[in-house]
């Protein structure tokens, strides 16, 4: 999947959604997130009955007209109806960075609504592709019990062996990576500020490695900047990262206005009819 079918249609990521033509590629894991990633995820979320509410943060000044006023951050907050899973969209609030990448969504999960603090979260950058976060998000809502462990982390790696991924000759049990070596998934240590009540990450030593969590990134080219990249702290269920990997593997197209110009040359596309 190295050559685009129609290469004489335009890819100027820069004209006017309106103005692009619409097209269904592959593979998935290089489609980036077609400028939509609120949008996809959000209307998912919705359609699982979600409450959304908009924190908005700026400065105010006396006898300042509406129109005037200067917001600062707005954060978008989405919460499950049985308030133990949130997801913000953090992208227009200052988000760290992963791969140095901006964070655009963070989900969190939680055992029981007495306690406000989160079990495990999740992080997403831009490009992520929307179906990927959707398809973790689906199975999150399915769940009784968001933090509890019900599988291994097989599972993970068997969902992406299954759409032909290739399982790490040194680590066939931690990681895997796509035929062409662009994206990988990996189960090791998590970065910085990647928040998980698992005790012993608040515990270890400076020279010890902490809990391991799963890790997946979109590598255009050797030493190239990421295209994309997802964190899932120590505590995460692996069958919700295995939805995700399942998704985000999947060889079925997905329908793209707006293709990355770092993979767009990679893409196999044929016209939305």
């Amino acid at each position: 999947m190295e050559a685009p079918l129609y290469p004489d249609f335009p890819l100027d990521s820069s004209t006017p959604r309106g103005g692009q033509p619409a097209f269904w590629v592959g593979p998935r894991h290089l489609a980036g997130d077609d400028g939509r990633l609120y949008d996809a995820v959000a209307d998912t979320l919705s359609g699982l009955g979600w409450t959304s509410l908009t924190i908005v943060r700026g400065r105010y000044e006396p006898d300042e007209a509406a129109e005037d006023r200067q917001v600062l951050r707005s954060t978008v907050l989405h919460i499950s109806p049985d308030a133990l899973r949130w997801a913000q969209w953090s992208l227009p609030d200052e988000p760290f960075h992963l791969g140095d990448l901006p964070i655009a969504w963070q989900i969190s999960a939680r055992t029981d609504t007495s306690s406000p603090i989160a079990s495990w979260s999740a992080y997403f950058t831009p490009d992520v592709p929307g179906e990927a976060v959707a398809d973790f998000l689906v199975a999150l809502d399915a769940r009784d019990q968001p933090a509890a462990p019900l599988a291994g982390p097989e599972l993970v790696l068997d969902a992406v062996a299954a759409h032909g991924w290739l399982r790490d000759i040194d680590q066939p049990q931690a990681a895997a990576t796509d035929p062409t070596f662009t994206s990988h998934v990996s189960l090791g240590e998590v970065p910085p500020l990647i928040q998980d009540a698992d005790p012993r990450a608040l515990t270890i030593e400076a020279d010890e490695a902490g809990p391991a969590g799963w890790q997946a990134w979109a590598e255009p080219a050797l030493g190239a900047p990421c295209l994309w990249a997802a964190s899932f702290g120590a505590s995460v269920p692996h069958d919700l990262v295995a939805a995700f990997a399942a998704s985000l593997s999947s060889t079925a197209p997905v329908l793209r206005r707006v293709l990355p110009e770092a993979t767009q040359e990679r893409l196999l596309r044929a016209p939305a009819i």
